[in-house]
């Protein structure tokens, strides 16, 4: 995939911040926070967001909480006013989620004992769950957030940090 597909590629269709709003707080194994902060360095590093709606009026702060379920982008501007709330069921991330975490876990205890082979082996069924994970999220997405794959990959990631507690 092209990156930006889809996604006009100017300064203003991008997300300068980003934040989990977790109701608790939570300590997480070490893999999990390294996981995490990846995701948010790499997000804001490099992205493409833009509300299919109000496609000029980014840059975008973003707010990804869970609620009652559902998982919850509340977008607002770069002055921090709102400009929408995305709520989407969390039901249909589920499988994948549990399962890529099963592979993680996987993954983790094969780099300390596996071979190179097998580490490789686990790593592509990793991605692969990930991209499906992320192909899931812009399916979701679709006539509300125009986002290219990689963004999509990061925001993925977000949500499973998310998932360990909804």
């Amino acid at each position: 995939m092209v990156p930006g597909e889809g996604v006009r590629q100017e300064p203003h269709h991008r997300i300068i911040h980003v934040e989990l709003v977790e109701r608790h707080v939570i300590r997480h194994n070490m893999e999990v926070e390294h996981e995490r902060a990846v995701a948010l360095y790499d997000l804001l590093d490099e992205n493409r967001f833009a509300l299919s709606e109000q496609p000029d009026a980014g840059p975008f702060r973003l707010f990804l909480s869970t609620e009652d379920n559902r998982l919850i982008f509340d977008v607002r501007n770069g002055e921090d006013q709102p400009l929408d709330r995305i709520v989407l069921p969390l039901k249909p991330f589920r499988t994948i989620v549990r399962d890529y975490f099963m592979i993680c876990d996987s993954y983790y205890k094969a780099i300390k004992t596996a071979t190179p082979s097998q580490i490789e082996a686990i790593d592509m069924g990793r991605r692969g769950l990930h991209n499906e994970g992320s192909e899931l999220l812009r399916e979701r997405l679709a006539g509300k957030v125009e986002t290219d794959l990689n963004t999509a990959r990061r925001i993925f990631t977000l949500i499973c940090v998310l998932h360990i507690r909804a």
